[in-house]
């Protein structure tokens, strides 16, 4: 889809459209309602103030649209390529992050939101890592800032736009 198509989709769609790039339902509805975007770029930066002007319940929203680091089976295409440094990880390495995502998100109460883009399986973990010792007060704000990282690079798939 081009940035003019979702531009000038219905209200109904655009929301359905802009949830698969984050997936609180009141972001979606800003960025909605934020319409026309005249450049990618000004897309990103509407998501960015609007994000930033949500609370921890949106936030939390939007990250349980999203599969576990490394999990298989129904995962959305976006995801899988957001992950395809898991794709060189062997059974060891996967078992060892899927037991810290347990853990984290025993200790947090949601997953572990990371922008995987370009990660391998090893600095994946040592970020979990990393993101255990913080106190869930510290934690939730670094979440969010993942979440919204992920969100501008499916903007920009989402409008077909080169990275």
């Amino acid at each position: 889809m081009t940035l003019d198509a979702l531009n000038r989709l219905e209200p109904s769609l655009t929301d359905a459209e802009l949830r698969r790039c984050c997936g609180s339902s009141r972001w979606a509805a800003a960025m909605t309602a934020a319409r026309p975007f005249t450049s990618l770029d000004a897309m990103r930066r509407r998501g960015d103030e609007i994000w930033a002007s949500l609370g921890a319940s949106d936030w939390l929203e939007a990250f349980v649209a999203h599969p576990t680091i490394g999990e298989q089976g129904l995962v959305s295409a976006w995801s899988s390529a957001e992950q395809s440094g898991m794709q060189s990880a062997g059974d060891e390495a996967k078992a060892r992050l899927a037991a810290l995502n347990a853990e984290y998100e025993a200790r947090f109460g949601y997953i572990f939101i990371v922008c995987a883009t370009g990660k391998s399986p090893s600095e994946m973990q040592a970020l979990l890592k990393w993101r255990m010792t913080n106190d869930a007060e510290r934690e939730l704000p670094i979440a969010a800032g993942e979440q919204r990282k992920i969100t501008g690079l499916r903007l920009a798939r989402l409008v077909d736009a080169d990275e």
